[in-house]
């Protein structure tokens, strides 16, 4: 008897460790959203109450960056490749490719998307048609249940936000008059959770919010006066930001209902910055307009939290720098899934430092922002740079190419070689070598 006991502890221990070595992970994406617009980066103009807990319980990372457009970092994001390995078109995904979907879901996780999906068909009619029709399609995309905005052509996609048109598993719903989008991504997320909170499961919920049409939430005075529709940055986005705060509590909560927060690592990022049409307010007094877009820290800087209970050494804030990349080596590391071998992975994990060890941080982050080809993107070009935590570095001809950005954020006044100084040159030394190997 004392010895089948003595087995059933040891049993019990081993599925004890087998959990905790296989835990949730949750994925959030924020769409078009800098860090000036969360409290717990400084901003003061909008309230974000649950993901500031989620910061100062967990680990901020404070130079996290994304490509400054969307479809690059979410492509960058999903397969962990810099773009120029695998980037075909705007609102276009390599159905070739094989994204986080699949390799989590190989590995034993379910696996669900819900939200925005746009990596299908961007192209209008009228505008470069051979593009149509050529990018992933959803249920090809790895993951067991999905949930999505714009899956197909983009002149069917309707509206992301009131009335919103979405296609679950294979059907359109018919019931969404009147209901919010972003409500029911988040109750599908939540659904899926409880249903599958017997075993690991991995959720990417790319947001819709607080992209445009910056339209008024549930909790606006307007939605409820009948003005859904009505757009204005100046009016809503602030109800936006925290309309999306509000929704990310409503998943924390999920999971501390069930039982589950403790082994859910649970990760808030952003595709860019935010839209150029916002100015927000910092509590040092600075007003930042938004950079989505841009070449620089305003187009690239963003959020990032993870909140993990059982694998961080939390309330703290990471100085290292973090690119789009970094993600799958990061949640492959937690969940104990060894990288693909027949694939490349550019990025590197930052999972020991949220344990609190020091890791392998970045010397540099590299971006490769290719808008092209892609409606709407008239006057855009393809731009590549690398940058440490002073300098940024462009991969173009001639001479105004290498600029200070702790001295000149705007990127305006490119640094003259000959006269800097020795650490300077030193350091256009360094990047202009990392910067070509970034090559096909």
């Amino acid at each position: 008897m004392i010895k089948n006991a003595l087995s059933l502890l040891c049993l019990s221990a081993t599925l004890a460790y087998a959990v905790s070595d296989r835990p949730n992970v949750i994925l959030i994406m924020a769409d078009d959203l800098g860090i000036e617009a969360l409290g717990c980066y400084g901003g003061a103009s909008y309230n974000t109450p649950n993901l500031d807990r989620l910061a100062a319980e967990g680990v901020r990372f404070d130079d996290a960056h994304s490509v400054p457009l969307c479809t690059p970092t979410r492509v960058a994001l999903m397969t962990g490749k810099y773009n120029f390995r695998n980037w075909l078109a705007f609102g276009i995904l390599d159905p070739e490719a094989k994204t986080f979907g699949h390799w989590f879901s190989e590995a034993g996780y379910k696996t669900c998307i819900s939200g925005k999906w746009q990596l299908r068909s961007y192209n209008p009619p009228d505008f470069q048609p051979e593009w149509r029709n050529r990018g992933m399609r959803a249920e090809d995309s790895g993951f067991h249940e999905y949930f999505l905005w714009h899956t197909e052509h983009t002149e069917d996609k309707a509206s992301r936000f009131p009335d919103p048109r979405i296609q679950a598993n294979g059907k359109y719903l018919t019931d969404t008059k009147s209901q919010y989008g972003p409500d029911l991504y988040v109750d599908y997320v939540n659904d899926f959770i409880e249903r599958n909170q017997e075993e690991p499961f991995f959720v990417y919920y790319p947001m819709a919010l607080t992209h445009g049409p910056f339209n008024p939430t549930p909790d606006s005075e307007a939605w409820r006066n009948g003005n859904r529709f009505e757009s204005s940055p100046d009016k809503y986005f602030g109800d936006m930001v925290e309309y999306m705060d509000k929704l990310i509590g409503r998943i924390d909560s999920k999971l501390h209902d069930l039982g589950i927060r403790h082994n859910t690592m649970l990760i808030f990022y952003s595709d860019n910055g935010t839209p150029k049409e916002v100015v927000s307010k910092m509590r040092d007094g600075r007003a930042i307009r938004g950079g989505k877009g841009e070449n620089n820290r305003r187009g690239t800087h963003v959020p990032l939290i993870i909140n993990w209970p059982a694998g961080q050494a939390g309330g703290r804030v990471v100085s290292d720098l973090v690119d789009t990349t970094d993600f799958i080596p990061s949640m492959f590391e937690a969940a104990n899934i060894p990288l693909p071998t027949d694939e490349i992975f550019d990025g590197h994990s930052f999972i020991p430092q949220l344990r609190g060890e020091k890791g392998n941080p970045r010397d540099w982050v590299f971006i490769h922002h290719d808008p092209l080809p892609g409606h709407n993107k008239k006057g855009r070009s393809i731009s590549r740079w690398i940058q440490d935590k002073r300098y940024q570095l462009f991969d173009e001809t001639g001479d105004n190419q290498f600029y200070d950005f702790t001295t000149d954020p705007e990127l305006l006044y490119p640094i003259d070689l000959k006269k800097a100084d020795a650490e300077t040159r030193a350091a256009h030394t360094r990047l202009k070598k990392a910067l070509s190997k970034m090559h096909n």
